[in-house]
């Protein structure tokens, strides 16, 4: 449970956030110089000048009416930015041990073992990847047993394949290490599958605040412009009688995704699928080379950008996010309540975890 109920005056606008959150998980969106970076700051008590309340599972962190003001080093908070800002001259083990309270060091251990670091832990920054200097990154803000674990868009300096390598820790650290999150992100795929709810931000003031997806509804889009987004499905993993590997989403709803000989059936697994690669038809799709054909129906539609349109459909009770042409949503004559088959190569869809 939070509470936060700020002021702080900016450059250019005034940060004003008054919200309570109940998940354990929230995605805090905006473009660049909305107020996220700043909110984060303010909450793990970086940023001075703000003028409020905050209240972090029942404990009172700032009351300005109260006189109340708790130093950063006791907020009990875990904050990772962009740049992973790991001490060179330490190694990732003294990286992660560094401002680990007395009486928890098995909390460095724990936290080795979930992001996988014991290889690493020898070896100074310098000689790490982007994706393992964010691992030992996480690892630094965990071992310090956090009430509540802030990430500023911690992937974003990352390229498509090294976001694909750390995000399923992240996933980790959401369902195994069980610490709240918040998580800054401009990518709507990251948030769809971390966040159980979700705050915007525009020029300081709050846009749209409460459920991830109807927050991620329209007035994320509309507000970032969003592109590239991206369907999250997470599952569990079964080899049918006639062969292949198929990701079994819900009742209803299932993908052939691509051989590997790690995956193993029963396990749980994530794989992410471009809405720019997804084809929509307005008729059954037969003789098709895709391997996944799904019937849904439209619930939305929304802009993306000048000249796109994005699809909501709900298949078997799954919404799935279709890109197309404004051109063609005329053409075809989509709206909403419309049935709609979409057709997806077992190639679109990337495993996460």
């Amino acid at each position: 449970m939070m509470e936060v109920s700020l002021r702080l005056p900016l450059a250019r606008f005034t940060l004003e956030v008054e919200v309570r959150f109940s998940s354990a998980s929230v995605a805090v969106m905006g473009r660049s110089g909305s107020g996220k970076t700043s909110l984060l700051e303010t909450l793990a008590g970086l940023r001075r000048g703000a003028r409020g309340r905050l209240e972090v599972g029942g404990r009172v962190l700032m009351d300005s009416m109260a006189g109340v003001e708790v130093p950063p080093e006791a907020r009990c908070m875990g904050y990772v930015p962009q740049d992973s800002l790991l001490f060179p001259h330490l190694t990732a083990r003294e990286n992660i041990r560094f401002g680990v309270r007395k009486g928890r060091p098995s909390r460095v251990e724990e936290a080795v073992a979930l992001l996988e670091l014991e290889p690493l832990l020898h070896r100074y920054p310098a000689t790490l990847s982007g994706g393992e200097r964010q691992r030992v990154a996480l690892a630094r803000a965990l071992a310090t047993d956090p009430a509540l674990l802030l990430l500023d868009e911690p992937l974003a300096a990352l390229d498509v394949a090294l976001k694909e390598r750390v995000l399923p820790y992240l996933l980790r650290i959401r369902d195994e290490a069980r610490v709240p999150l918040l998580y800054v992100t401009h990518q709507l795929g990251e948030a769809r599958v971390l966040a159980q709810e979700a705050l915007l931000l525009e020029a300081g003031r709050v846009r749209a605040v409460g459920p991830a997806d109807r927050v991620f509804g329209g007035a994320a889009r509309g507000v970032l412009g969003l592109e590239g987004e991206e369907n999250i499905l997470e599952g569990v993993l079964e080899r049918p009688a006639g062969g292949g590997l198929r990701l079994r989403v819900s009742e209803g709803l299932g993908l052939w995704v691509p051989e590997g000989p790690e995956l193993s059936t029963g396990a749980r697994a994530a794989y992410a699928v471009l809405a720019e690669d997804i084809l929509l038809s307005m008729a059954p799709l037969t003789g098709v080379s895709a391997r996944n054909v799904l019937e849904g129906a439209v619930s939305r539609v929304e802009e993306a950008g000048v000249a796109d349109r994005v699809l909501m459909v709900e298949v078997a009770g799954v919404p799935l996010a279709v890109r197309v042409t404004d051109a063609a949503v005329r053409e075809l004559g989509v709206v909403v309540g419309s049935r709609v088959f979409l057709a997806v190569k077992s190639s679109a869809c990337r495993r996460l975890r």
